[in-house]
């Protein structure tokens, strides 16, 4: 008799996670149709000032990773760092948080004033007063400009 291997449940579980995370997304992009701008920039935002960091962090990466080498990449990719940062700050961890607000200023600086419709001068004056104070327990909000 062959000796049966035992079940991976922890492979299991990560492979249900990888589902439920890419279920989680596309909802997130569904909701956020129709607003002028791409579903995924747009999911960003609404997640990002409802306090939803991790959240925000996934549905941008998710559109930001097949561009991510084209001219817009790191501005994106600052975006993303921007959400992580605060993913950071709530869990309360202020040197990996300091961390990741500087790589997001670096990434998003070339773009200001404007970019997407964001104010990029105003993320970074967000940055730099998060930076000021670490212990801020206020919470940013991002706003995207209408439609001109």
């Amino acid at each position: 008799m062959g000796k049966e291997e035992a079940p991976d449940f922890a492979a299991d579980l990560r492979k249900l996670r990888c589902v439920k995370k890419n279920e989680r997304v596309a909802e997130m992009v569904r909701q956020c149709e129709g607003r002028g701008v791409d579903p995924h920039y747009a999911a960003y935002f609404e997640y990002f000032n409802q306090g939803l960091y991790y959240e925000a962090h996934d549905v941008l990466e998710q559109w930001w990773l097949p561009i991510r080498k084209g001219p817009e990449g790191a501005f994106y990719k600052g975006l993303i760092q921007l959400a992580g940062a605060f993913v950071h700050w709530q869990k309360g961890r202020p040197g990996p948080m300091a961390a990741l607000l500087k790589l997001a200023r670096h990434n998003v600086l070339p773009w200001a004033p404007v970019h997407q419709r964001l104010d990029v001068g105003e993320v970074l004056n967000i940055i730099d007063r998060r930076l000021a104070n670490l212990d801020s327990q206020t919470a940013p909000k991002l706003e995207l400009r209408p439609v001109s």
